[in-house]
């Protein structure tokens, strides 16, 4: 059945005005390692069975990847708008999220464009990722899908009155996620605030009740690649265990340096994602495990 999408002037109605994004560079908003850790669990290597030249995949995280080279950035969703030109397009997200802020960015990106969006979610679109998807003008969630909205989650160092001043700062940008999950599904700020508090995973029905999104998605636009979700799993124990010891106070590059000493094959991971079979992994699987418990 072919789904009748809305005017242009309608769509440019129903979409939410631009988000704000921050002046400070020292802060960046990532997702926790345990989401990482559930997308891998529960959604790697999903992927969509249909393809073109007017959709967006990202099956990726949000923000440039240290450990993958790869990572959904404003930049590269301009180029690929401006690609498919002036035409209504299909965006497919299976993401753990990252960096909200990038996130933010590619919102505004999105929201910009003058065609139709359609936001299609396959395995998850979590924190970051979650913020992309409301750009769309119909969005469409897998039944065994999830959506995770949290308030902005930072690593920061410094004393008490540091920390009263980042969470100060960080206020208006949890405010500003509530008013457009809360402008998207029509549910009150509140709620939306409370759901935040609670790091909430919506399932595909829940996204659907609650007004995040509008349809399911059959389960035969989606499939599992194999290779894929190997390669999905080993980059994110990589990206789980660098927040883990950037949270035990390592900064970003220290914790990178360890991993890659404790792997055994420095450099490794950003050309190949997926670990060959010479990597000895053994040490890195030891070292999360301990964080783990």
């Amino acid at each position: 059945m072919t789904t009748k999408m809305p005017s242009r002037r309608v769509m440019a109605m129903a979409r939410p005005g631009a988000m704000p994004l921050p002046v400070r560079q020292d802060v960046h908003a990532f997702t926790k390692p345990q989401v990482f850790e559930q997308w891998g669990a529960d959604a790697a290597g999903v992927r969509a069975i249909e393809r073109g030249d007017n959709i967006i995949t990202m099956f990726d995280t949000v923000g440039e990847d240290f450990w993958s080279g790869g990572g959904i950035t404003a930049k590269k969703v301009a180029s690929q708008l401006r690609a498919i030109g002036d035409r209504p397009i299909e965006i497919q997200i299976n993401s753990p999220g990252g960096d909200m802020f990038e996130g933010i960015a590619i919102y505004n990106v999105l929201r910009e464009h003058p065609q139709g969006i359609t936001i299609k979610v396959m395995g998850m679109a979590a924190s970051a990722a979650s913020i992309i998807a409301m750009a769309g003008d119909r969005i469409e969630i897998g039944a065994a899908s999830f959506l995770m909205i949290h308030n902005c989650w930072v690593m920061a160092v410094g004393n008490r009155h540091d920390m009263a001043e980042t969470a100060e700062w960080l206020a208006p940008f949890d405010q500003a996620m509530v008013d457009l999950y809360a402008a998207r599904s029509g549910q009150k700020a509140a709620d939306i605030a409370k759901w935040m508090d609670a790091e909430t995973f919506m399932s595909g029905s829940q996204a659907i009740e609650r007004g995040f999104a509008e349809a399911l998605l059959s389960a035969d636009q989606m499939t599992v690649d194999e290779d894929a979700q190997a390669s999905d799993r080993s980059v994110n124990e990589l990206r789980a265990m660098e927040l883990q010891l950037c949270c035990s106070g390592m900064s970003r590059t220290d914790a990178r340096a360890r991993i890659n000493k404790i792997k055994g094959t420095p450099g490794a991971a950003i050309e190949n994602a997926t670990p060959g079979a010479g990597d000895d992994w053994s040490g890195l699987s030891a070292l999360l495990s301990a964080f783990r418990t």
